[in-house]
This record gives C-alpha cells, sequence and structure tokens, in this order.
C-alpha cells in the first residue's frame, strides 16, 4: 500500500475500545513489540537504587526530595510539579478537577484521558487529524475549554512542533500536553515543559524510557493553583517510596544525558525499520520520532493474527480513535529482534 490512507472527519464520537492497551497482546511467551516500554530496564544502576529503597518502606513516602529534583530538571519551581503514579493517574486527578464545558481529545493519541474524562462525567468530542496527522490548531473549536493532546505522539510517532501546540492555549482554556513519550526525542526541542505557557499542563511519565511500567511514576508541570487543587484530589502519600527514589534518580543531568543517548540508538534503528517497511510498499507514518511505528497494512487485524500464531504480539490500531482495522503499531526493539520480525512478515507475504 502506497499513499496515506487517512480516513475524512474532523469531530467525531464513535465507539471504540478506549481500555485497550498494549499490555493486553502480550503474554505467552510471545516476542513483544506491542508494548512501548524499553526493553532491558531498569539499569542496574536503577535498579540497585530501587532495591536499596525498600529498607525504608517503615516510613510514610516524603515526595519532596523527588518533587525537588524534577522542578530543576525541567528550570521550574517546586510549586508547579505534582508527582503521580504514573501518567494515568494525572489523567484521572485533571479529569476529577477540571470542569469542562466542552472538552475536545485530539486523536489518533493515548485513549486514557478520554477514558478518565468519561468515567468522570464529562462529556467529549473527538478532534481526529489527518495529512499525516500532523496538528492543525484551527481544526479545535474556539470555544472548546479543555483540549488534550499527545506530543510525540502514540500511537502515530508523530512529533507535533512546540509553537502549534502552545498555540492551542488562549484564555479560558486548559491545554493537556501528553509527553509521555518526549525522551525519545534527543534534546527534546519541541517539549513544553522547561517553558509552561499559561495555560498549558504537561504530563510526563518515567514508564517507557526507564522500563518502569510497574512502579507507576510520573509528574504534572502546571501553574500552581492547578497543582494545589490536584493534590487535593489526590489521596494521600499516593506514590510510593520506590517509586520517588526512581524519579529522583532519573530526573538528575547524568540520567538526562543517559537516556539522550539512548534516544539517539533508537532514533537510528527507528528510521532504518521504517525504511525496511516503507520498501516493502506499507505506508510507514512519515518522521517518526517516538519509540514505535503506525502503520496501514492490509488485513491488520488478520496479519496481527498470523504473527501471534508465529509467536510475535503487535498493537492492534483499530482502538484508537482515528484509525481503524488497516492499521498497526509496532514497537522499536533492538536490531536482531526487529530483523527477525521482518523475516517473519515477509514470510506471510510483507
Amino acid at each position: 500500500m502506497t499513499g496515506s490512507p487517512f480516513e475524512s472527519g474532523s469531530l467525531g464520537s464513535g465507539e471504540v475500545d478506549l481500555r485497550h492497551h498494549g499490555d493486553a497482546e502480550v503474554g505467552g511467551g510471545l516476542a513483544d513489540f506491542a508494548v512501548n516500554v524499553r526493553t532491558g530496564m531498569p539499569p542496574a544502576w536503577l535498579a540497585e537504587r530501587i532495591r536499596a529503597s525498600v529498607a525504608d518502606l517503615a516510613a510514610y513516602p516524603d515526595p519532596r526530595p523527588a518533587r525537588r529534583a524534577v522542578a530543576r530538571r525541567h528550570a521550574r519551581s517546586a510549586g508547579e510539579v505534582l508527582l503521580t503514579a504514573g501518567a494515568a493517574e494525572a489523567f484521572v486527578l485533571l479529569a476529577r478537577v477540571l470542569a469542562p464545558r466542552r472538552a475536545v481529545v485530539v486523536h489518533p493519541q493515548f485513549t486514557e484521558p478520554e477514558a478518565a474524562l468519561r468515567a468522570a462525567g464529562h462529556a467529549v468530542e473527538r478532534v481526529i487529524l489527518t495529512k499525516d496527522f500532523t496538528l492543525d490548531p484551527a481544526a479545535v473549536p474556539a470555544d472548546a475549554d479543555l483540549v488534550v493532546i499527545g506530543n510525540p505522539t502514540n500511537p502515530t510517532s508523530v512529533l507535533h512542533p512546540a509553537d502549534a501546540v502552545a498555540a492551542l492555549a488562549r484564555p479560558g482554556r486548559t491545554v493537556v500536553v501528553d509527553e509521555a513519550f518526549m525522551d525519545c526525542v534527543p534534546g527534546e526541542p519541541e517539549s513544553l515543559a522547561s517553558r509552561l505557557p499559561p495555560g498549558i499542563v504537561v504530563v510526563r511519565s518515567l514508564t517507557k524510557t526507564w522500563g518502569l511500567a510497574g512502579l507507576r511514576a510520573g509528574y504534572v508541570l502546571a501553574d500552581p493553583h492547578l497543582v494545589g487543587r490536584l493534590t487535593e484530589a489526590q489521596p494521600l502519600w499516593a506514590v510510593s517510596t520506590p517509586a520517588l527514589v526512581a524519579v529522583e534518580a532519573c530526573s538528575t543531568p547524568e540520567a538526562v544525558a543517559e537516556a539522550e543517548a539512548w534516544a539517539a540508538e533508537l532514533g537510528a534503528e527507528r528510521d532504518r525499520l521504517a525504511a525496511e517497511l516503507s520498501a516493502r510498499g506499507l505506508y510507514v507514518v512519515p518522521e517518526a520520532r517516538a519509540s514505535f511505528l503506525c502503520l496501514c497494512v492490509p488485513d491488520a487485524l488478520g496479519i496481527r493474527a498470523l504473527l501471534r500464531q508465529r509467536g510475535y504480539a503487535v498493537r492492534r490500531g483499530d482502538t484508537f480513535p482515528g484509525l481503524g482495522p488497516d492499521w498497526l503499531r509496532i514497537a522499536v526493539r533492538d536490531r536482531s529482534s526487529n530483523d527477525a520480525l521482518l523475516e517473519v512478515l515477509g514470510e506471510l507475504g510483507i
């Protein structure tokens, strides 16, 4: 398949399974190309710090050192930081605290923000991106007072320009930017975490780069007033001591430099894999910048089933609003693992 196979449309609310995620695809000894968490993590130095923190479990968690570390990492004040049990908790807290009149989620993107808003009783509209899934700020209704967008976006791997995302902000509107995969981008040039324009809320996660999905570690960057409201809605001691230790450790300049070196290596292998898939006539969403690729494959669900029979798990795309049954998301692994997947795809005639 060549060309740009997009569905037309802008606002929509079709029913999909918003609570289906990549972890539901894996297990049973399958090679995991479905979950976007970096494999082989956490590194030994981080694992050792987390293990050592167990000695302090008798005491209640103290978030202050980790909060200060995050603030330093992004050149913010500590009052602009809320530590959370992963990005997922951040979306739930925002849904509980905010009272939007017109909430809009820009899709395709991670579905938990919309699921959290709906669970909190909010009506949600969708802006479905076309044209290689790049952001057109004008596509968002002018009277939307809550806008949610990912950058770089899961599942498309598209990195939106910071200025285009910042252009969504306006008086009376909150813009939530999911930057869970921003540390896949060397130097993070399009991040708003250090800029934090008025009305912008940035959500970050340590899950992906550091392999901490089971630990649940993330944070929100926002103006102190909103951080205060979110804190009031958050249960006491919501973030465990081991998670706080991980947040502090991963926010040091040394850890940030290590992550950036990995991001550069990832980018080279991601581009190679994208080129291999494109050479087979598949449509791969261009300019991918995260740790995964989004591609269009005729009868993707059937291909997914055949891959499972051969021991490989990939992420179905039809549970993302704006995609459909011909889309898959594939995590980028190391070169040998990626080549093994390519070989199996070749055996399937792809």
